[in-house]
């Protein structure tokens, strides 16, 4: 049995209705049965409640909402490097659970001020952190920017980074000062996270000599 080109296309006309139809009605049903009754936001400080909640489309049902395209289109802000949604199919409200990068680095360079996120992402500000600039080149921010990456991976918090001198890096941690030169390892890092938990009284650890951590006094962290 053949079909002749016009029987062919009315047919695929009535399929292509038909599941617009379908998708037509489970939107309409979703959205009437399992409506999004409201939006909350935690974790942000820089990025608004606001910001959030536009890339929710109104009328949303908790049925047909994409998670995932959500979260895509968050995470094209620089400030947010996580984002979980949940959703609470009893009350109708959406949790947006959002992580924030932090800025930990003010660098002049090359008459720019940039500013650093601890995984290395460039921000559009210090969201409020209070940063003491430093003068860097381009070669010397790629180095500290690593290093800062290499502490961050291996569970040891930067919070700043306070100075760049002919001695070293000065980075501030938990309230305490690491200095560091150059490369640090993956092995420094782990070192120093179980160091630090050893010596809470303890104001400086010292990267600087290779595959060391040395600990020191707030005298000497030797800033010039």
């Amino acid at each position: 049995m053949s079909f002749s080109p016009a029987r062919l296309l009315r047919a695929i006309s009535v399929s292509v209705a038909v599941a617009a139809l379908t998708a037509a009605t489970v939107y309409i049903v979703s959205g009437l049965l399992f409506p999004v009754k409201g939006v909350r936001v935690t974790g942000n400080h820089v990025v608004s409640d606001g910001e959030v909640r536009a890339q929710i489309p109104d009328h949303s049902s908790l049925l047909t909402l994409n998670s995932g395209l959500l979260i895509r289109r968050l995470k094209t802000d620089p400030w947010i490097e996580g984002v979980k949604v949940i959703r609470n199919w009893r009350s109708g409200i959406v949790t947006v659970e959002v992580e924030e990068r932090r800025a930990v680095l003010a660098a002049n360079v090359s008459g720019r001020r940039i500013f650093v996120a601890q995984d290395g992402t460039r921000l559009p500000g210090s969201g409020g952190a209070r940063l003491s600039p430093v003068n860097l080149d381009h070669y010397e921010l790629g180095r500290v920017v690593e290093n800062v990456r290499v502490l961050e991976r291996n569970g040891v918090r930067v919070q700043e980074i306070g100075g760049v001198t002919p001695g070293g890096v000065h980075a501030r941690v938990s309230g305490r000062e690491v200095v560091f030169y150059g490369r640090v390892t993956t092995a420094q890092a782990r070192a120093l996270k179980e160091i630090m938990r050893r010596n809470p009284t303890a104001k400086v650890f010292d990267l600087r000599s290779p595959e060391r951590v040395v600990v020191g006094s707030s005298g000497d962290a030797g800033r010039g």
